[in-house]
């Protein structure tokens, strides 16, 4: 296990550790902000990224010979997407519950292309199943955005409308095989598995904050510190899982795991907006 998990941190994760520093440290030494702490921060990030890392690659490692892993990673990596609605419902902000959610979408496929570049898998992107990966990741997308749109009046319509689309996108979904000769494992997964997804759970929900916290610190423009954060830092997880997928020939199950994840974002947004609805 101690190879294993010394051999899932590659030279893109490092790379990545080096921006965090770089980018906050500058940050807090251009905009006068607390240079320690900024430095501090930017070390939990690293920290729980490097957990998110090791715990996705054990996850995938345990669930290699299992059918569906695209669709089951799909949905492990949205842990933080549903707490960040939990807080917005218990604040009484629907627009902030449904953002985190529905801003992803527009994340995503930007994810699937950068990992499928990074890993050599651009033709083996293409070629597998592109009509239904354009199709979901469109729908999906304009669901999302229409939302924003809306007056209060307009949310039921668009409850109806999107549960009824995604549900057809998720049950017309391609279906992943597995080869008839099922691949050894490099630890015991009934050992590993659970405290791995703990890890992934508890790394995921807490990105946020130490972000927040070092963003604060580091007095970074909230323009750049927006962009920075949803594009890279919180997305690391569907990140890294595509990027695995990827490396392990795996390319329908990369695409699943996208458009998995846009699928129960907006499931997401829809159950916080029926709670919106039945309590307002």
């Amino acid at each position: 296990m101690k190879t294993f998990l010394l051999n899932t941190i590659s030279r893109l994760d490092l790379l990545a550790w080096l921006l965090v520093f770089s980018f906050f440290g500058a940050s807090a030494l251009l905009f006068n902000g607390d240079l320690h702490l900024s430095l501090l921060g930017a070390g939990g990030i690293i920290v729980i990224m490097a957990l998110i890392t090791a715990s996705i690659q054990i996850i995938i490692e345990s669930l290699k010979n299992t059918r569906g892993i695209g669709t089951l990673t799909g949905f492990i990596t949205n842990g933080p997407e549903a707490v960040c609605l939990l807080v917005g419902l218990l604040v009484g902000d629907i627009i902030f519950a449904a953002s985190t959610p529905l801003g992803s979408n527009f994340v995503n496929p930007l994810l699937l292309l950068s990992a499928a570049l990074v890993a050599r898998s651009m033709t083996r992107l293409f070629r597998t199943r592109p009509g239904y990966t354009t199709l979901t990741i469109l729908l999906t997308a304009v669901l999302a955005g229409s939302f924003f749109f809306l007056p209060a009046k307009g949310y039921l319509p668009w409850l109806v409308v999107s549960l009824l689309t995604t549900l057809v996108l998720f049950f017309n979904r391609p279906r992943e095989t597995i080869s008839g000769d099922e691949e050894p494992h490099s630890f015991r997964p009934a050992l590993w598995l659970p405290p791995a997804l703990l890890t992934l759970t508890i790394a995921g929900y807490g990105l946020d904050p130490v972000v927040s916290f070092t963003a604060n610190h580091s007095q970074a423009p909230k323009g750049v510190i927006g962009f920075f954060i949803l594009a890279t830092l919180t997305s690391w997880p569907e990140f890294k899982s595509c990027l695995v997928l990827f490396a392990r020939k795996k390319p329908l199950a990369a695409i699943l795991n996208i458009t998995v994840s846009n699928i129960t974002n907006i499931w997401l947004a829809s159950l916080g907006i029926a709670a919106y609805l039945l309590t307002n």
